[in-house]
């Protein structure tokens, strides 16, 4: 599945370079209209990240992602500084058909398995952001200043366990920077979790970047700035990547 993502700081539509806020691009758009077309395109989902709710959860921006939801003809799935169970409770009742998870579950386990068990596996996306540290990676938390002591087969191994099913990965040094995904990264977590949704996010930049994760069966790729600057559009995209 293709999922276009918008970035979103104070009702604005944005990208950010490696999740740096002082390295923003604001794009005149409107979210609604643009949340509708990527609808009549052919989306089956949307990523939204509330990056003030990143900022600071008391910030998030729920009158908007409700807008958003309700204005959607196509499910939405959302993330962004998400703390504790309330914050996921109110998501999903606001009508979010996915909350993604990062930083919570990775710090406290226990949570992610009681969001998954509770919430069920098609309720919840766990959020991996990488970086790659003598080879192996590893999981970046805290808005990607610090690095855990966890990799990511580490945590896709316990939460496995739990029934997850849908993981996005981040390679911090490709977000934002349209120069391709990590595709030897992706080969290697899908070969050892192939039943798993894992869901590329970072750095796509062409359709031939598309051609190179899909022959390497990847399920899902989140597109973001790609779109937003007209790298490739929508349809292209899903010419050669059909969701299903």
């Amino acid at each position: 599945m293709l999922i276009p993502a918008l970035d979103l700081i104070d009702g604005q539509i944005v990208r950010l370079k490696q999740g740096d806020f002082d390295q923003k691009t604001v794009f005149v758009l409107d979210p609604v209209a643009k949340v509708k077309e990527y609808a009549a395109q052919g989306a089956a989902l949307i990523h939204l990240v509330d990056l003030d709710g990143a900022k600071d959860p008391k910030a998030r921006q729920l009158g908007l992602i409700a807008n958003l939801v309700a204005a959607s003809p196509c499910p939405i799935q959302t993330g962004g500084g998400i703390r504790t169970y309330e914050d996921v409770a109110e998501l999903l009742d606001l009508g979010v058909k996915r909350v993604v998870v990062g930083s919570a579950a990775i710090k406290n386990p226990e949570l992610g398995l009681k969001l998954l068990t509770e919430f069920g596996p098609e309720a919840i996306t766990l959020a991996l952001d990488v970086k790659l540290i003598d080879g192996v990676p590893m999981v970046a938390t805290h808005g990607w200043l610090k690095v855990s002591e966890a990799s990511v087969y580490d945590l896709l191994a316990q939460f496995s366990k739990a029934g997850l099913k849908h993981v996005l990965i981040t390679d911090i040094a490709k977000d934002g920077m349209m120069q391709g995904p990590n595709t030897e990264l992706y080969a290697q977590i899908t070969e050892r979790y192939p039943k798993l949704d894992i869901i590329a996010s970072g750095g796509i930049s062409s359709l031939n970047d598309l051609k190179a994760l899909r022959a390497i069966k990847m399920k899902s790729a989140v597109l973001g700035k790609s779109l937003l600057t007209g790298a490739f559009t929508f349809p292209e995209a899903l010419a050669l990547w059909p969701n299903d």
